[in-house]
């Protein structure tokens, strides 16, 4: 695959044979930013689970107390007294069945995270072939199915995120933008290491985390040291 000029100049900063301290490691990602937008720095975490296994699965939510530099978009669906108060709590778009068409036969999706009560889940449970290939699913696990939606859609607006195993047993995680501080990185990356490790299977005997990097959206993967998982 052939680099452009600013990603091979990003990449001459990055020695491939070191693995960084995670701090070191947010430093050195910082430097690799050199897009005109505000790039947002990754985190991609190999473990050894194997996601086909019920009781290797590795799912769950964080709040990025640093937040995600990014405004998210949350669509709730609810019905009487939960309408009002997930507009009260800021929610953008709020609503039941009258959605669905817009979703399935207009393409419309323009939201970040959907959020739903118990009682709707009948209803979005048919938007599954849609929302479940775009991670927008909601999920109890990830606190995006709940009865509290003020406190769902006040934690997704601080900077709460997802995590789960993707097909490769490969975690990709937002963790901030390059234009936060070193120290706003690291709080959100020791915030994130700590739930994922939290949250493993008893079922992992070993080395739970195989390989830990970073990278900005057009910047080079930095290593970071993970024989202490």
């Amino acid at each position: 695959m052939k680099h452009g000029k600013k990603y091979t100049e990003a990449a001459k900063l990055v020695d491939r044979a070191v693995v960084y301290e995670p701090a070191d490691a947010i430093a050195l990602v910082k430097k690799t930013a050199t897009a005109k937008f505000d790039e947002t720095v990754e985190i991609n975490i190999r473990t050894s689970c194997d996601g086909r296994h019920a009781d290797q699965q590795v799912r769950g939510a964080v709040v990025l107390p640093a937040g995600t530099g990014k405004k998210v978009r949350v669509l709730v669906f609810a019905k009487g007294a939960k309408l009002d108060e997930a507009q009260a709590a800021g929610a953008d778009f709020v609503g039941g069945q009258e959605l669905l068409p817009r979703i399935q036969n207009e393409g419309w999706l323009d939201f970040d995270v959907v959020v739903a009560t118990p009682d709707m889940m009948s209803v979005v449970g048919r938007l599954g072939r849609i929302l479940g290939p775009k991670g927008l699913m909601p999920n109890p696990k990830a606190g995006t199915v709940t009865m509290d939606v003020t406190k769902a859609i006040n934690d997704i607006k601080a900077g709460k995120i997802e995590y789960r195993l993707d097909k490769s047993n490969i975690i990709h995680c937002p963790i901030g933008k390059a234009s936060f501080s070193e120290e706003q990185l690291l709080t959100n990356y020791n915030a994130l290491i700590d739930a994922i490790v939290k949250a493993r299977p008893a079922a992992v005997k070993g080395q739970y985390i195989k390989s830990i990097s970073l990278a900005t959206t057009m910047g080079p993967g930095v290593k970071v040291v993970c024989n202490r998982y």
